[in-house]
């Protein structure tokens, strides 16, 4: 699961999501959206703008949840995927 940290950036830095729009020019319904986790796509622009208004790296702003079932079980020709 990808998880947005936003939320957690924006508290650490005492910034609202009004300031945040500001300061990158990007809608602040849009802030809301990534903000809230209530988004399946994120404009490259708009994660640069971001992470250079946070001063932060991607990987501080996305980070990446392994899944406790798998979702993939096998590959498209039918082989499984190993388990680690």
């Amino acid at each position: 699961m990808i998880k947005i940290m936003l939320s957690t950036l924006l508290g650490d830095r005492r910034i609202t999501q009004a300031d945040l729009a500001r300061k990158t020019n990007i809608r602040p319904s849009t802030i809301n959206e990534i903000y809230h986790e209530m988004t399946d796509r994120i404009n490259l622009v708009h994660l640069d703008l971001i992470c250079e208004a946070l001063g932060c790296e991607l990987s501080d702003l996305i980070v990446r949840v392994p899944n406790k079932i798998p979702k993939i079980e096998s590959t498209r020709s039918g082989h499984p995927i190993s388990k680690r």
